[in-house]
């Protein structure tokens, strides 16, 4: 047994509360080594001997590591609990003391108490929810007459600084196109007062960007949104602002007499704009200072504003911009405010990698998926890994978090700040069918850029984000078709959309990949072809599936061959 790999803490995603008598235990050793993982546990306050069993479940595997997994169940909300690692050749006692061949000697972890208050809680709507990402000016021209000076052509290709004239009110008039596609969240890209297209440099938070209509606009797009199921989230910009914003005009004009020179991170005085003497988004970007949120005057300012949209206008949500660069004394205080205003408001944020800090129930519900997106780029449309290292990258991600942020993550394959997927794949649109199929069926909130459902491509930002295309001849009608089955199939079957995740094909011969999404009542079976060449699947015996895409049955074997997928709803038993 190797003993330097096996792992656990009795807190973060491998000890938490999942309700408030239910808990989540996980169990992390080397890859193959472990045949089985027992739990000895019991309330903490009892005498000896009155201990349960539990036998935890493999949930997956890394590179290097096997997961195992448990829901445990306990009435009085207090744990301890030590497991029997079993390898085939020697059982081991694994305690917070020690591992041991003595139980007594390894000694308890503790879960002391599962407060309510302390539950991971992600709104329930957000579990049967597919976002569609708008950059506003680049979906659609609804009112000619607020047009910024100087717009290009609808389909001339974008530079950084182009305006085309997108607006709410365009957005308003596509509120239809979205129904019908079948998204049930819309994430704008900001929308506030800002001399630039893209709108991530502020000057006023309180104001909609007269480009993009008025405040007026903006409550009838959320209305009518709500009237069709449609939910609206907004970007939040608060780790910087644009140098346009009033407390850092003040700053420029009168330096460190101002009463917002400690709003900012500025080195010296006077501030110079040339030499960029003070902190930025990114580096020396000068017309976006970083805010300093651990100045209460500025917390309140933005607690303030991320309070007033969600009470005056009802969004449904916030995604957080830069969120990783901001203090988490910040985002908490954030979450309380917002969630006292709605207690279903989303929160999601913009972190690229390991987002466990902010995971853990008291700042985000889930985050910008990248790490899904790195998987699916390398699979499906690079087809640079086996399945083998798919599964392992995707395992990996889902062990870094809790089950509710898992469920809350938002799985992207593209977005304004990266290159089109379809661009990616070499526009082989096989591939990119692949990876849509596996989106709308993983674990998380499958997140739509707007136009990659009709086959827009795009180099990275500004080309990714190119307007958006609305004849119809000129629209992938067979993709936009997908999609609209695969958003339908989803949100018509909760094991898509809160079932666990089991992996049951890896086979990097033929690069198929196979995997189960299930919950007590439905077992959903989904097999992608990633490689060349027809293949013949067997179910096992007594089981059958119905393919939900054709309605047809399947029983014995069946083929990979017309589609390059099947999702089948299992009768009979599981795989």
């Amino acid at each position: 047994m190797n003993q330097e790999a096996i792992f656990h803490m009795s807190h973060g995603a491998y000890a938490y509360a999942l309700g408030p008598h239910h808990a989540v235990i996980k169990l992390r050793a080397k890859r193959g080594d472990l045949k089985s993982v027992n739990m000895v546990h019991e309330d903490r306050f009892e005498l000896p001997g009155s201990y349960a069993t539990q036998e935890l479940n493999y949930a997956g595997s890394d590179e290097l590591y096997d997961y195992f997994t448990a829901v445990v169940e306990t009435q009085t909300k207090r744990i301890r609990y030590r497991f029997l690692l079993d390898s085939g050749a020697e059982q081991m006692w694994f305690g917070e003391r020690a591992i041991s061949n003595v139980a007594d000697f390894a000694g308890w972890f503790q879960l002391a108490y599962l407060p309510t208050r302390d539950l991971f809680v992600i709104p329930e709507w957000a579990k049967s929810a597919v976002v569609y990402q708008i950059f506003p000016d680049r979906f659609q021209n609804g009112n000619p007459a607020n047009d910024p000076e100087g717009i290009r052509p609808w389909g001339e290709l974008p530079r950084a600084d182009t305006f085309f004239g997108g607006d709410l009110q365009g957005i308003l008039d596509k509120l239809p196109y979205l129904e019908n596609l079948g998204v049930n969240l819309i994430y704008l890209t900001p929308i506030f007062l800002s001399p630039s297209t893209h709108k991530y440099d502020t000057a006023d938070y309180y104001q909609i960007d007269p480009v993009f209509g008025d405040l007026e606009t903006f409550k009838r797009l959320v209305e009518n949104a709500h009237v069709r199921g449609i939910r609206v989230m907004l970007d939040a910009v608060f780790n910087h602002c644009g140098a346009e914003f009033p407390p850092f005009q003040d700053v420029l004009e009168k330096g460190e007499e101002s009463e917002y020179a400690d709003w900012f991170h500025i080195h010296s005085f006077p501030v110079d704009r040339e030499e960029v003497n003070y902190e930025t988004f990114a580096n020396h970007v000068s017309s976006m200072p970083k805010l300093r949120t651990e100045n209460l005057k500025v917390r309140d300012y933005l607690l303030d504003v991320a309070e007033y949209w969600v009470k005056e206008v009802g969004i449904d949500g916030w995604r957080l911009d830069v969120a990783n660069e901001v203090d988490h004394a910040f985002w908490r205080e954030f979450r309380d405010r917002v969630r006292a205003a709605n207690p279903e408001t989303l929160i999601i944020g913009e972190v690229w990698n390991d987002s466990s800090p902010w995971l853990q129930g008291d700042q985000f519900d889930g985050v910008m998926n990248y790490l899904f997106r790195d998987a699916a780029i390398e699979f499906f449309a690079k087809r640079t890994i086996s399945a083998d290292r798919f599964d392992a990258m995707l395992t990996k991600t889902r062990m870094m978090y809790k089950r509710q942020a898992n469920l809350a993550m938002f799985n992207l394959l593209g977005s304004h700040d990266t290159a089109r997927f379809l661009t990616i794949c070499h526009e082989r649109e096989e591939r990119m069918r692949l990876a849509v199929v596996f989106q709308m069926t993983y674990v998380g909130i499958p997140e739509v850029y707007y136009g990659d459902e009709v086959g827009m491509v795009g180099e990275t930002d500004p080309d990714c984000r190119r307007t958006m295309i609305w004849e119809e001849e000129r629209q992938n009608r067979e993709l936009f078709r997908l999609h609209q089955q695969l958003i339908s199939i989803r949100k018509a079957h909760p094991a898509l959309q809160t079932g666990l995740y089991r992996a049951v094909n890896k086979d990097a011969l033929h690069n198929l990949y196979g995997f189960v999404r299930e919950t007590q009542d439905e077992s959903i079976y989904i097999l992608l072809n990633n490689g060349s060449g027809n293949h013949w699947v067997t179910l096992p015996e007594g089981v059958s599936g119905q393919d939900l895409l054709t309605g047809r049955i399947y029983s014995g074997t069946f083929d990979l061959e017309q589609y390059g997928f099947r999702i089948l709803l299992l009768s009979g038993g599981t795989v």
